[in-house]
């Protein structure tokens, strides 16, 4: 069996800054090219940078969530052209402190699972597994906290890590605990 690890693609980091003031989004949507502001379908303004690729959802609070990239460096990428672009509008910004709030990553175990018997194998404290509902088996994982959707496929998304390694961890464990119950060819 190749290394599953060798599958992990981030699909998404969601991370979260903010300027330290408030703002007024109508005067800001007005004089930024590309801005979308519509308070009453999303109190937010949205922002899409294209190079690359994401979107700053910009709150009156000056938080700003930064969503749609695929590695931390393109978020710090995004904000900084963000941070930029609210600069020219004469808004003062420091540079302020990102936090990584969540990656979302897939990989690929390389084989089809029995998610029947992967649910009985694991326990319930950790599975949630209703076919009728969703296609996949939710497994929450304690070290790394994370939680990972598993597929008939072989295919798996992890969700709630904060850095790149605990997609390899999460990986490991499960690996580990599939080999463990004799699951895994």
């Amino acid at each position: 069996m190749a290394d599953p690890k060798e599958t992990i693609t981030i699909e998404n980091v969601v991370a979260s800054t903010g300027i330290g003031q408030e703002l007024d989004l109508q005067s800001v949507a007005m004089d930024l090219e590309g801005a979308d502001y519509d308070p009453e379908q999303f109190p937010g303004l949205v922002y899409r940078t294209t190079d690359p690729k994401s979107a700053a959802l910009i709150f009156r609070s000056g938080k700003i969530v930064c969503t749609g990239a695929n590695s931390i460096d393109a978020v710090h990428e995004s904000l900084a052209l963000v941070f930029d672009e609210l600069r020219k509008l004469q808004i003062p910004i420091e540079d302020p402190e990102i936090t990584v709030q969540n990656i979302v990553t897939s990989a690929d175990l390389g084989e089809s699972l029995n998610l029947n018997a992967i649910a009985i194998g694991l326990g319930l404290e950790h599975i949630e597994y209703e076919p009728e509902q969703f296609p996949g088996l939710v497994y929450r994982i304690d070290e790394p906290d994370v939680v990972a959707l598993l597929f008939g496929s072989g295919k798996l998304v992890v969700t709630g890590g904060t850095s790149p390694d605990d997609a390899a961890a999460a990986v490991d464990v499960i690996v580990e605990e599939l080999d463990g119950l004799g699951l895994l060819a």
